[in-house]
């Protein structure tokens, strides 16, 4: 069966309580970087605000940011890093549209058969079945590689094992990908995979420890900083495997964010984390399905960030997020920390990418 996008029911702003619900109160930053109090912060769901009598959209949002009306009523959402002296910010901390302020959770709800108050295995557990998440993930991808920009969170674990190493590189080559999140770990020992076929000194077949393996990561960064850049560290050892080189070979923006554990690290690692972050916001502004696997920092990063549903061509749909990961912690502490719109798979990556690539052609 062919996926097809949930329909976005719009609320119905001709009825109360929007009809009689205020304008929105505004008011200017005057220090930079700092809001002004009684600041409204933006959730992961769509939110209108009453401006003139018209309620608008923020058509691009991410959690935990404020509202900055514009002259021409356009909203932007920012950190609040980025406000400027001037700013003119929503106010008001009510969002059922007593503050002229209406966060909407229902936009996607189906239609479907009224569920019982009280079910078993309700939750997402190493006891679940995910065959229909699967199923529903392959469907998806195949329209998302034409329709969408799908975006990769990678932790080292994927690069580990000879065999997801091989699928997540028959991903990007097939168009599965449109942009890859990760760590200085995850590229460096990607490249030592394909230089020495080991990844932190453990051969990525066998698994088994070589002989002064744990120089095999540092040896990899030290030339790649010799070489100034993945490019022509890639052309230098002539590389013609792997998730670094597959990015670089398909011009897919690979996005790595250093770390205060890092060693090196690698040429293109950003290590200021605000300009990190400012690298991964243009992708998830983006992103319409976002996959992680077993990074939790980044994971968590990356669904903060991105909002549950996207604009495109004047039209709202859904924003996907999968976290996979070993660990029922690791899966469900996105959605502990309020991306509530998030399928859980509680398996090891290597295995889901393994499948996944085996059933995308």
């Amino acid at each position: 069966m062919s996926f097809k996008l949930p329909k976005y029911h719009s609320p119905n702003f001709e009825k109360e309580p929007f009809i009689s619900a205020p304008d929105v109160k505004t008011e200017r930053v005057t220090l930079k970087g700092v809001a002004p109090d009684n600041y409204h912060a933006t959730s992961i769901y769509p939110e209108y605000f009453k401006i003139d009598g018209e309620w608008i959209l923020a058509s691009e949002s991410r959690m935990d940011c404020v509202v900055v009306v514009n002259e021409n009523k356009k909203l932007d959402v920012k950190e609040f890093r980025n406000l400027n002296v001037g700013d003119n910010v929503v106010l008001g901390r009510r969002e059922n549209a007593e503050d002229g302020i209406f966060v909407y959770v229902d936009g996607f709800i189906q239609d479907t058969v009224e569920e019982q108050s009280f079910a078993f295995r309700s939750g997402r557990t190493r006891e679940s079945s995910y065959s229909k998440d699967y199923d529903s993930l392959y469907e998806l991808l195949k329209y998302e590689k034409d329709n969408g920009y799908i975006l990769w969170v990678l932790g080292p674990a994927v690069i580990f094992d000879h065999d997801s190493k091989n699928a997540m590189s028959q991903l990007i080559e097939r168009g599965y990908v449109d942009a890859i999140f990760a760590g200085n770990a995850l590229a460096t020992h990607d490249l030592e995979g394909s230089v020495l076929r080991t990844a932190l000194g453990q051969d990525i077949y066998t698994q088994y420890s070589v002989f002064n393996g744990h120089y095999n990561h540092i040896d990899i960064i030290n030339k790649a900083r010799r070489a100034g850049s993945l490019e022509k560290f890639v052309e230098n050892e002539n590389i013609t495997d792997g998730v670094v080189y597959t990015c670089i070979k398909n011009n897919i923006p690979l996005v790595l964010a250093g770390s205060i554990r890092d060693d090196g690290p690698l040429p293109p690692v950003i290590a200021n984390v605000y300009d990190a972050q400012n690298a991964m916001r243009i992708h998830c502004k983006k992103a319409t399905t976002v996959i992680c696997l077993a990074t939790q920092l980044h994971t968590i990063a990356t669904g903060n960030m991105t909002p549950m549903y996207k604009v495109e061509n004047d039209k709202i749909r859904p924003v996907y997020i999968y976290t996979v990961d070993i660990s029922e912690f690791g899966v469900n502490k996105l959605r502990d920390r309020g991306s509530l719109e998030v399928t859980s798979v509680v398996t090891n990556v290597q295995d889901f990418l393994v499948n996944i690539a085996n059933n995308l052609v």
